[in-house]
């Protein structure tokens, strides 16, 4: 690792707020140079683009790149990147960049050149070494065939190269002749089954993706190849800031990390870090993390905590299920493990040769389902793989022996099953949770999120200050975050939904109603939907349909993604269509989003306004400066109606004061004049003191004081106003003149009165009358 110093952590000058953008074909560079004056506009100091560097043909996320050498064709090339440069700084506004250091996409080897040699020429390729293949173990497998025994009669000889239908492979040299099945034989690769790809690969990938293969970037050379044209950005100042994507797969993020800062010393660094709850980012040389930490905090805050042991109940007498979180994800990740992930997880048990093979693989296998983070970084954080071992141990005393044996050599930094490791359980962990227990766990779904904590309901506001207190003194210019281009369902929808925790009673009694009049073969499931249907409420029938099928092929229950069971997703569907065509039930869903969307907006206001104004550097995810009902990806990456935000934020400007109301012009409010006041008067930002409310509502306000703005949130609307409202609840404050820039209301003296302060929004941002002009 490079000796480095560690670099200044307090907040970057150049980036004081991001704006994300899903860089795309059809939304390609020139058409995001064109939104410069919006994000001038907004209050916005950078740009936060997708990956841009060439991905595979037709990509819309831009995460599997097949050429680190230039800009992706599709969104304008090169020329096209220096126009959105040019445009950017001509407007002042800076470039934040993500890149994908981990793997690279071979979907279509012609596509990338690296790829290509290898499969090409095997072992003697230059580029053998970027990939983490397994050599030993004989040729390429490569997961394409359709699952039928004469797969390979499909094979034909084209032009040089050898075709399975639309997919093309090269043929090594003096290999070209004789029939296709023996020009195949001959080759460094082997063309196989696709579900061969879980068991059998001979390459690291992408969590279980086979299309996205494992780069070596411990490897100087493959770094440098990798990331030149990225650090060339950077070098010619084009670039303020880098977003590392998925650090937890990469053999040493930590070196890989120190290597990146020592190329690029002065850029603002942030890594795409999943936290678990009450977990510390490592001590790297990074800015902070991409805030997934920040929007499991913010949104907790809006959860009514009492309401835990309602949700167990309803959630207990709905399914019928009485296991906890964490016995649940236990399984989850051990399926992962044995199953999605069986060629990684055979391929570390082949690195204890002394060991039984199977007793090593059921070992390893427990062991990271019973890892409590995504990964440890040895030999940092032993305590995580101590824990797990006792937890292993617990569940499966007859591997004792094994898990002993094992444990010796994970705790060894120079052993290889101690680097590889780590890079397994971070897969178990998305695999297992994110992408399989968060569809299982259907207790309360807006906890079900990105960094969050399911067994965690909700974030007291005690808690929520150390936590930010805690930031602005270690991470001050880490990301802060709602929403993501890989959340599971948009802030605007968390936030209603968090209504229901407000609603115990009157939820459990509507949804056991829902249920059974519209049964679904998997009630767990049943109930993941009606919490989305009413969070998301009106929702188009195809996106909830495309949802709830993702959603159950995701848990694994009744269907999956290989093996889709179709007359339960016709049941699915069939439920799905009954909430439009059944009059009565639309009806009463549609009553029920009502009844519940004006606390929902409460608590989106005041997400949003603690998100923007807490330490860190805020991100606004396209489109989410109006409410927005997106649900998990690719849904969450529609196209945004710019006309629209732009018609709306010229009407704030010339002075309207906007209702609370659906079209989103108060949230619209909320974001442009926080962010504006963050960008002109950044030392009314630098240190955090909770402002307390005193009197009978007090528990209801969110309040802090970040050196000269404070910001005033609502919490539990329905219970404040069940209980009469804020009635005689005060804030202190400095005794100075004070305006609300949402409101443009001046205040002195040194006690608000909360129902005076917060009569016409739930959230104020209070700052120092001659600092507000600016900003509104």
């Amino acid at each position: 690792m490079p000796d480095i110093p560690r670099p200044d952590k307090t907040p970057s000058a150049r980036v004081g707020s991001t704006y994300r953008v899903q860089v795309r074909p059809g939304f390609d560079l020139d058409a995001t140079a064109a939104l410069a004056d919006w994000l001038v506009a907004l209050g916005v100091t950078h740009l936060y683009s997708a990956p841009l560097l060439a991905a595979t043909p037709g990509s819309q996320h831009g995460y599997d790149v097949v050429d680190h050498r230039a800009v992706n064709p599709e969104l304008g090339g090169e020329a096209a990147r220096q126009r959105l440069v040019r445009a950017l700084r001509a407007a002042g506004l800076g470039l934040v960049v993500d890149i994908v250091p981990n793997h690279a996409g071979v979907a279509r080897p012609a596509a990338n050149p690296a790829w290509w040699d290898v499969l090409r020429r095997g072992r003697d390729s230059a580029y053998a070494s970027w990939f983490d293949i397994d050599w030993d173990r004989g040729r390429l497998l490569l997961p394409v065939l359709a699952d039928s025994t004469d797969a390979l009669n499909d094979l034909t000889v084209v032009d040089g190269e050898l075709r399975y239908h639309e997919h093309r492979f090269p043929i090594a040299d003096g290999t070209g002749d004789g029939t296709p099945r023996q020009v195949h034989d001959r080759q460094h690769y082997e063309l196989v089954n696709w579900r061969r790809g879980d068991t059998e690969l001979t390459y690291r990938r992408f969590f279980a993706v086979s299309d996205l293969a494992g780069l070596r970037v411990e490897d100087r050379g493959v770094f440098d190849a990798t990331h030149a044209e990225i650090l060339r950005w950077v070098a010619a100042g084009d670039v303020d800031g880098i977003r590392v994507d998925h650090p937890d797969g990469l053999r040493d993020p930590a070196g890989y990390l120190a290597r990146l800062r020592a190329a690029a010393p002065d850029v603002w660094l942030v890594v795409e870090k999943i936290l678990e709850y009450g977990e510390e980012l490592p001590d790297w040389p990074v800015q902070g993390t991409t805030g997934y930490d920040a929007l499991a905090a913010v949104c907790g805050l809006f959860v009514d905590g009492d309401a835990e042991g309602d949700f167990t109940a309803l959630d207990g007498r709905l399914t019928g299920r009485h296991t906890s979180w964490q016995d649940l994800t236990h399984d989850t990740k051990r399926e992962a493990a044995t199953r999605l992930l069986a060629a990684e997880l055979g391929r570390l048990a082949a690195l204890v040769a002394e060991l039984d093979p199977q007793a090593a693989r059921d070992a390893l296998a427990e062991l990271a389902a019973c890892f409590p983070v995504y990964r440890g970084y040895p030999p940092v954080g032993a305590r995580h793989l101590a824990a797990a071992r006792s937890e292993a141990g617990r569940r499966r005393p007859d591997l004792a022996a094994t898990l002993d044996a094992l444990t010796a050599h994970l705790r060894d930094p120079d052993h290889e099953l101690a680097a590889r490791f780590p890079q397994l359980t971070g897969a178990v962990m998305a695999k297992g949770v994110e992408d399989t227990a968060y569809y299982r766990w259907s207790r309360f779904v807006a906890l079900n999120e990105v960094g969050g904590s399911p067994a965690h309901f909700g974030v007291p506001p005690a808690e929520f200050h150390r936590f930010a207190a805690a930031r602005q003194v270690r991470w001050p210019a880490s990301m802060t975050t709602l929403s993501t281009h890989d959340t599971k369902r948009g802030e605007d929808v968390r936030a209603r939904l968090a209504v229901l925790s407000e609603l115990p009673g009157r939820w459990a009694e509507q949804v056991s109603r829902w249920t059974s009049r519209a049964p679904l073969a998997d009630p767990a499931l049943a109930h993941l939907l009606w919490q989305t249907a009413v969070g998301a409420w009106p929702v188009e029938r195809e996106r909830l349909h495309a949802y709830g099928e993702k959603a159950a092929r995701e848990a694994s229950v009744c269907t999956s993604w290989a093996d889709p069971d179709l007359a339960f997703e016709h049941q699915l569907h069939a439920l799905i269509d009954r909430m439009y065509d059944d009059p009565e039930l639309h009806a009463e869903i549609s009553a029920f989003a009502a009844e519940i969307t004006p606390a929902g907006w409460s608590n989106a206001l005041g997400q949003k306004l603690v998100q923007l104004a807490m330490p860190g550097v805020p991100d606004t995810y396209q489109g989410t400066e109006l409410w927005d009902n997106s649900l998990v990806d690719p849904d969450n990456r529609r196209p945004v109606d710019f006309a629209v935000r732009r018609e709306l934020l010229a009407r704030l400007d010339a002075g309207r004061r906007p209702a609370v109301a659906a079209d989103g012009a108060a949230k619209l409010l909320v974001v442009s004049r926080t962010l504006r006041l963050r960008r002109n008067h950044p030392e009314l930002f630098t240190g955090y003191r909770p402002v307390p409310a005193h009197g009978p509502a007090g528990r209801h306000a969110l309040a802090f004081d970040r050196g000269g703005a404070v910001a005033v949130a609502t919490r539990l609307p329905l219970r404040l106003a069940h209980d009469g409202g804020w009635r005689d609840t005060i804030l202190p404050i400095s005794g100075n003149s004070v305006t609300d820039v949402f409101t443009g209301r001046v205040y002195s003296g040194s006690e608000l009165l909360l129902d005076d302060l917060l009569s016409t929004y739930p959230v104020a941002l209070l700052a120092p009358t001659d600092s507000v002009e600016d900003a509104a």
